[in-house]
């Protein structure tokens, strides 16, 4: 679980300088225009990741499997949910609004996946680190 601790604290560390550049950015810019992009990548992102991973500091849960697929679809989620909001609000490329909307939706189910492998992580028995 180690391995899962150091993963989810290195993506969460990522997160946090690319929130904390979109802040700057925006700041210097005068532009509001990333506030919900930004607000998500650093809630989500960086605390959610965050918290994650001391989590798997602390305690080692009963399921290694859950806590795989938990640890996977966080990251594949976070990042899926951040850069379809960013596509879908901001339209950088001109793609198609379904494609968009598509790549938006499946990024925030598979996030919100996570959050439930990770609540039923939490109601198994696990146990505490010494």
């Amino acid at each position: 679980m180690e391995n899962y601790s150091k993963t989810l604290l290195r993506f969460s560390a990522v997160f946090a300088l690319i929130g904390a550049f979109l802040g700057s950015h925006m700041a210097g810019a005068g532009s509001l225009a990333f506030k919900t992009v930004h607000a998500h990548i650093l809630v989500v992102g960086w605390l959610t990741l965050f918290a994650w991973a001391v989590y798997y500091k602390l305690f080692t849960p009963a399921s290694t499997v859950m806590a795989a697929l938990h640890v996977f679809s966080a990251i594949i989620g976070v990042i899926g949910l951040t850069v379809g909001m960013w596509l879908y609000y901001l339209h950088p490329f001109g793609w198609p609004d379904g494609l968009v909307t598509v790549f938006f939706i499946v990024g925030g189910s598979i996030m919100l996946l996570s959050f439930v492998f990770f609540a039923v992580l939490t109601f198994m028995k696990t146990e505490r680190d010494k």
